[in-house]
């Protein structure tokens, strides 16, 4: 029976993603405003982020409190690699992003912990990082920061720095980590994480090497998340380590994930986006200083009317009116 609904799964998955894809590009269609496109952008940027968090929380069955420490890595990491070695900027990203995956490596003992025990060390191993960016002033500029690198190129007559090129940019990476989500989520490897996070000591038993799998799932997370850190870094052109290694990198993609829904692909994007347009438009309008409380009570209500997120509730509400009609018809 699976089998059978493989297939029809598989076309609406690929019909939503291209539907959605065509909707995310209608800012550009419309003529949306520098401004708007640029919180896009940064929207965009949070969910790829958000993305590489649930992919290690949903099939690695491992939560970060962590993640500001790829984020800062990849950021420093590409813009160092343009400024200093003349790596050109498309080239900086994907190594930035292989960079921060190399750092992961240091986290590997805290793959013996579980739970909020693992939380808690990969939330140390980012303050450690941090602290390395800021007192490695021959390196990393120390608390003044980097400030002189390289920004996103002209590819082909499309210039990459302008917003709409940004915007494009961001919006494409965001949908290649989307499909290799789902790519590896239907895999035989999926599978097994998936069963790794239901139970541990059962997969060993069966012979599945849960810290090797673990391991590949740390260091994939930790590549995406370098990857937009270092995107981040040549859009907005400067860097300091409070700012690259923020608690905020930490925290907004566990917001985003767990709104949108993290047990899905789609929800961590959809949440990133909704979430970070409602604090920046709607609740810094209500509240100037302090809005993020509203972040809170948005997260608590979601939580309690649909706990399976956004595209959760998305989810149930299109069912029922697909049953709807079909019912009439």
């Amino acid at each position: 029976m699976s089998q059978t609904s493989s297939p029809v799964l598989s076309g609406r998955s690929l019909a939503l993603g291209a539907g959605l894809v065509v909707v995310a590009l209608l800012p550009l269609a419309a003529g949306a405003s520098p401004y708007m496109l640029g919180l896009l952008i940064s929207a965009l940027i949070l969910a790829g982020l958000a993305l590489s968090w649930a992919l290690l929380g949903n099939l690695g069955g491992m939560v970060s409190f962590g993640h500001a420490a790829f984020f800062g890595v990849g950021s420093y990491a590409s813009a160092l690699l343009a400024a200093r070695l003349g790596v050109p900027v498309l080239l900086a990203i994907p190594l930035a992003g292989l960079i921060a995956t190399i750092s992961s490596l240091a986290m590997l003992p805290a793959l013996r912990l579980s739970g909020p025990y693992f939380a808690l060390a990969i939330l140390a191993y980012a303050q450690i990082f941090r602290i390395l960016a800021t007192e490695a002033t021959w390196l990393t500029g120390g608390a003044a920061g980097l400030q002189r690198y390289p920004g996103l190129p002209t590819l082909f007559g499309f210039n990459l720095a302008e917003r709409h090129g940004s915007y494009v940019l961001v919006l494409a990476m965001v949908v290649i980590c989307a499909i290799i989500y789902v790519a590896i989520r239907r895999s035989h490897v999926g599978i097994a994480l998936r069963a790794i996070a239901e139970s541990e000591d059962a997969t060993r038993v069966v012979g599945v090497n849960s810290t090797l799998l673990k391991t590949w799932m740390l260091m994939l997370s930790a590549f995406i998340a370098g990857m937009f850190g270092a995107l981040n870094a040549h859009i907005i052109g400067f860097l300091e380590p409070d700012y690259a290694f923020s608690g905020i990198w930490s925290v907004m993609p566990i917001i985003a994930a767990v709104f949108g829904g993290y047990r899905t692909v789609l929800g961590p994007v959809l949440g990133a986006i909704v979430i970070y347009m409602f604090d920046q438009v709607v609740a810094k309008s209500l509240i100037p200083v302090g809005h993020q409380i509203l972040l809170g009570i948005l997260l608590a209500i979601m939580v309690l009317v649909a706990p399976n997120g956004l595209a959760g509730l998305l989810s149930r509400f299109f069912s029922r009116s697909g049953g709807k009609h079909h019912a009439r018809a």
